[in-house]
C-alpha cells in the first residue's frame, strides 16, 4: 500500500468510527452488563448491523476491506448472517472497482457460487473469541475450498479472538478495534 493508500485507508477508518457511533452501533455502560456471543458480560457492545443498516457504512466498509485483500479471491462471505451485509459490501466494492474480469466462471471478480478449490474471503463483523470465523474457515476447508483471509470490521482484542484464527493458518486483519472507538467516543 502507498503512503497515500495509507493515509485515505486511516480517514476512512475515521469515517467508519464515526458511523459505528452515531448511529449508536458502538455502546458503553460503566459496569458490564452485555452479553457476549462468548458468554462473559462486558461494558462495551457493537452492533455492527446497526451501523450497516447506513449506505454509507457499507461503501466504506467494503472499500476498505478491498483494500487489505491479498492475492485473488474468488469468493467473499461468513457463518453467520453478521457476515451477510459485509459480504455484499465487499462485492458491491469490488464491481465498483473492477477493471478486468476472470478469464472463468461468470467472469465476475467475486462469485458467491463457489467449487472446490476456490480461494475465499471470510468476513465477520466482530471478533472477540474469533470462533465463529474459526468455524467459517474449517466449514470452507471441509467444502474444499482455499481461506485466503480472514477480516471482521471490529477486532475487541479479547479473548485471544485474532491470534486463535491466524492459528488456523489464516491471515487475519480487522478495519478497527474497540480500543479505537471507546478512543473516539471518550469511553
Amino acid at each position: 500500500m502507498t503512503q497515500g493508500a495509507v493515509q485515505s485507508m486511516a480517514a476512512t477508518r475515521e469515517e467508519l468510527l464515526q458511523i459505528l457511533i452515531k448511529t449508536k452501533a458502538f455502546k458503553s455502560s460503566p459496569t458490564s452488563i452485555f452479553p457476549l456471543a462468548s458468554g462473559e458480560m462486558s461494558p462495551f457492545y457493537i452492533d455492527c448491523k446497526v451501523g450497516l443498516s447506513h449506505q454509507e457504512a457499507r461503501r466504506i466498509v467494503g472499500e476498505m476491506i478491498l483494500d487489505l485483500v491479498h492475492g485473488p479471491i474468488d469468493a467473499v462471505g461468513g457463518l453467520l448472517i453478521g457476515a451477510y451485509p459485509i459480504a455484499i459490501a465487499v462485492s458491491d466494492a469490488a464491481y465498483r472497482r473492477r477493471k478486468e474480469p476472470k478469464s472463468h466462471g461468470l467472469k465476475k471478480l467475486i462469485e458467491g457460487d463457489v467449487s472446490k478449490g476456490d480461494r475465499v474471503l471470510i468476513v465477520d463483523d466482530v471478533i472477540t473469541s474469533g470462533k465463529s470465523t474459526i468455524e467459517a474457515i474449517r466449514k470452507s476447508r471441509e467444502e474444499g475450498l482455499i481461506v485466503a483471509q480472514a477480516i471482521a470490521i471490529v477486532d475487541r482484542e479479547e479473548q485471544e479472538g485474532s491470534k486463535k484464527i491466524q492459528n488456523e493458518g489464516v491471515r487475519f486483519a480487522a478495519l478497527c478495534t474497540l480500543l479505537d472507538l471507546q478512543k473516539l467516543s471518550g469511553v
